[in-house]
C-alpha cells in the first residue's frame, strides 16, 4: 500500500531509482503489446494507465509530478505546479535533478538507453549513463567553438540551472573541454518509435 512504499522510498536517491525503473520498464512493456499507442504521443502520455500502490497514474504523472518534482510539462523546467495533489507531494522527489533526462526513455529513438537503477550506486550509476549518452549524440567543434546538443536541454533547460548549468555538466562528462565557452545548438528530436535498446556497461 501507499504508507508501506512511501516507507521504503525515503531519500531522493531511492525515489529516483524506483520511478525511473517503474517508467521505463512500463514503457518498453506498453508498447511492445500496442506499439499504435506511440501515435498519439500526448494521449499515450497522459493516460493513467500504471496502477502503483492502488494509485492510478500516468507517465505524465510520473515523470513530470513525482519524477521532476511537480514541474508543469510545457514549462521548460520554470515553473512549479502549486496544485500537486497528496499523492505526488507524497512521492515526489525534493530537488529536481536534470540528469534524470538521460535516464528515462521514453519509446523514442532519440531517448537514452534503458538501464536499471539502484539506489544503493545511483550516482555512480546515472553519471556512467548520462556520459555515455552524451558522447554518443553531442559533438564539440573547438574550431568555430561550437556544441551540438540534445533537445532535452532545451525543453527542460530550468532542471539543469539554464544553459550556465548545461555548460557544466557537459563540461562535467566531458563533452567539452574545461576552459570553453561555446555556442549551442539544439539537435532535432527524433521520435520514432525504437524499443529494446538497453545499455550495457563496457
Amino acid at each position: 500500500n501507499e504508507d508501506t512504499l512511501a516507507n521504503s522510498l525515503l531519500t531522493d536517491n531511492q525515489k529516483k531509482a524506483f520511478w525511473i525503473n517503474i517508467y521505463n520498464a512500463h514503457i518498453q512493456i506498453i508498447l511492445s503489446k500496442n506499439p499504435e499507442l506511440f501515435k498519439n504521443r500526448n494521449a499515450f502520455f497522459g493516460a493513467k494507465r500504471i496502477v502503483i500502490a492502488n494509485k492510478e497514474l500516468s507517465f505524465d504523472d510520473i515523470e513530470h509530478g513525482i519524477i521532476r518534482s511537480s514541474k508543469f510539462k510545457l514549462a521548460l523546467g520554470l515553473i512549479k505546479n502549486p496544485f500537486a495533489g497528496k499523492f505526488e507531494k507524497k512521492f515526489r522527489i525534493k530537488e529536481t535533478d536534470g540528469r534524470i533526462h538521460f535516464a528515462l526513455n521514453c519509446g523514442a529513438k532519440s531517448c537514452p538507453l534503458v538501464a536499471i537503477y539502484d539506489s544503493s550506486n545511483f550516482d555512480d550509476r546515472i553519471d556512467e549513463v548520462a556520459k555515455s549518452f552524451l558522447k554518443s549524440v553531442c559533438s564539440y567543434n573547438a574550431e568555430n567553438e561550437e556544441v551540438l546538443i540534445t533537445s532535452l536541454f532545451s525543453w527542460f533547460r530550468g532542471d539543469f540551472g539554464g544553459t550556465s548549468g548545461s555548460i557544466r555538466l557537459l563540461k562535467k562528462y566531458d563533452i567539452i573541454p574545461a576552459d570553453s565557452n561555446p555556442t549551442i545548438s539544439y539537435l532535432s528530436y527524433d521520435w520514432t518509435l525504437s524499443l529494446g535498446n538497453y545499455y550495457e556497461a563496457i
